[in-house]
Order: C-alpha cells, then structure tokens, then sequence
C-alpha cells in the first residue's frame, strides 16, 4: 500500500487531518499487518486527509513500563512527544488499545496532549456521519459473533458500547461470554506478559478466554487489539477450532462488509 508520511505532506505546507498511529503489532506482526491495511484501506475510501509517521514513529513505550523500566519509557516518550510536536499533530487514530492509553493518558503528564481516538469509535462516528455505509446481507449476515472486550479499551478507558455498536450493524447476532464488559477476563497479554513466559499456574489465560469464547456457540470472535487477537487465535489452535471459528479484528470485519 502506497500511504502518504506526515513528512512528505509537512514538506508541501500540509498537515494531516488524522494522523494513524500504526504500532508496533500493526507494522511487523504479519497478522496485525492485515488490520492496518484493512483500516488504512476504509480510510482511503472515506477521503480523509491521514498520513503515518513511518520510519519516525518509535514505540509507545507501553510494554517497557509494564514491564517496570520506567527510564526506557519516559525516554521512548519523549522523542515520540517532540516528533509529533514538530508537526503540529492534534489528531491521533490507533488500532492498538495498548498505543491509546499510553498515547491518551500517560503522555499528558510528559507535555504532550492530543486527542487519541480508537479504530473502534473511529469507525462508529464514520458509520453514524454515512462516510462509511454497510451493505445489506453482507458476509457475516445471521452468523454468531461474540466480542472479547480488550483491558486497555474497556476497563482502562470505558469504551464498551462503540466496538458492539458497530458489529450490531452487521446483521449479525451478537452473543455475550459470561465475563464481559467490566468482568471480561483479560486475553493473557497485558502488563508485557506478551513478551515473557507465563508464571506457574494450572491454565493459560488466553486457552481459558478461548475456550469462554468458543462456549458461546460464535463462529466469529471479535476483537480490538491486535494482543488480544493473537492470545485468542493461539488459543483456537489449541482447542483445534480453526476450521469452525475465525478470530478477526472489528477493522477486518468491517472492511469486508462495506459497499
């Protein structure tokens, strides 16, 4: 996909309307690779003006103060920080709840405060303005869809209505695991677990989630971070589900629904 930087459209004077933080996941995870471009690809059909920061955008520095390196991340936010200054960025839209909080509420301490929205409120007030419009009978029309509510989108930051009030759009039947919402079990990536070996215990946490999910009888599992859809696409695997339920983010779902 050929997308504009935030430097080639400062170099013409220009300034983007949104700027669209990839993340990390969002640009080397082959699978969270997919999202980006699904997002990116509805973005360019809705004509607002984004740009990426590309080889400028460093890091978050969210997994480094989970994990209790607190230099590393006030470093890593600083030089974030001056670049998205230097460009005068009011606007920030990410798919990765982990890259929202941080961006949201933990740069305004360090002198830097701009309006973070995630893909999933994003893509509700396209949806409500017409700028995106839904098919009818499109693909996931009558199939069970359950949402797996992210930590960092609901708990952290209270968005439970917008990721459901898009997929209600759908034609879709929208089923609940028994621990949603506020009591939604966590996938098992957060706080850096992503990037260390799990601690003792009797069962992962993302094969327990999983294993919640598939309980609800969905054929599709919903999800708003690109963590929480590898822990839940492992834990398919492990229950071998593959080949009856599909693990995809709302951008992707959302992507293959539009006219």
């Amino acid at each position: 996909m050929s997308i504009t930087t935030v430097a080639e459209l400062f170099a013409r004077g220009e300034t983007p309307e949104v700027l669209f933080w990839v993340g990390c996941a969002g640009s080397f995870d082959q699978r969270a690779q997919r999202i980006t471009r699904a997002f990116a690809a509805m973005l360019d059909k809705t004509g607002i003006k984004y740009a990426i920061l590309g080889k400028e955008e460093m890091c978050t520095g969210d997994p480094v103060r989970r994990a209790g390196n607190e230099f590393m991340f006030q470093m890593m936010a600083y030089q974030n920080i001056q670049i998205l200054d230097n460009y005068n960025i009011k606007k920030i839209v990410t798919a990765c709840p982990h890259c929202f909080n941080t961006l949201k509420n933990e740069y305004p301490p360090l002198g830097g405060t701009y309006e973070v929205i995630h893909h999933t409120t994003f893509l509700q007030q396209l949806i409500e303005e017409g700028r995106i419009k839904l098919k009818e009978g499109g693909s996931f029309k009558g199939k069970k869809i359950t949402y797996h509510d992210s930590c960092y989108l609901g708990r952290a930051n209270d968005i439970y209505e917008a990721p459901r009030k898009v997929l209600e759009l759908l034609d879709a039947e929208l089923v609940e695991m028994k621990r949603c919402r506020s009591k939604g079990l966590c996938c098992g990536a957060g706080g850096a677990q992503m990037f260390k070996e799990e601690e003792k215990g009797t069962t992962r946490v993302n094969l327990e989630r999983s294993k919640e999910a598939i309980e609800t009888g969905a054929s599709v599992i919903a999800a708003a971070c690109p963590f929480c859809n590898t822990m839940m696409t492992d834990g398919i695997k492990n229950a071998e589900k593959e080949d009856t339920v599909q693990v995809l983010d709302i951008a992707e779902i959302i992507a293959g629904s539009i006219e």
